[in-house]
């Protein structure tokens, strides 16, 4: 499963160390539908995340308050492509194992 979307930054709530991009509820709430079952610990799911040119490997979570999934940004990716709090980004992600 491939999608695109954009999505602004944020912080986590619960440590605001890590910054965030989250998945549009009506693509969180496909994504909960078709992964019944095969998601990894804490619901995660494996994923390729790409922002501009950044290619990177990662697991998208899923926020029990908002039921959407986050995906999570690490400095690297953020510094590449000048992302900060607020900032719009858009991503494609490609759901491995499916």
């Amino acid at each position: 499963m491939r999608i695109q979307f954009l999505g602004k930054v944020h912080r986590w709530v619960a440590n605001e160390a890590f910054f965030l991009v989250s998945v549009p509820a009506d693509l969180s709430a496909e994504i909960t539908e078709i992964s019944e079952g095969l998601t990894n610990g804490f619901g995660s799911l494996k994923v390729e995340a790409t922002i501009g040119k950044t290619v990177w490997r990662t697991s998208i979570f899923p926020d029990a308050k908002s039921g959407q999934f986050d995906l999570p940004l690490k400095a690297a990716v953020r510094k590449a492509n000048g992302l900060e709090v607020g900032s719009v980004a858009k991503v494609e992600l490609e759901i491995l194992g499916f």
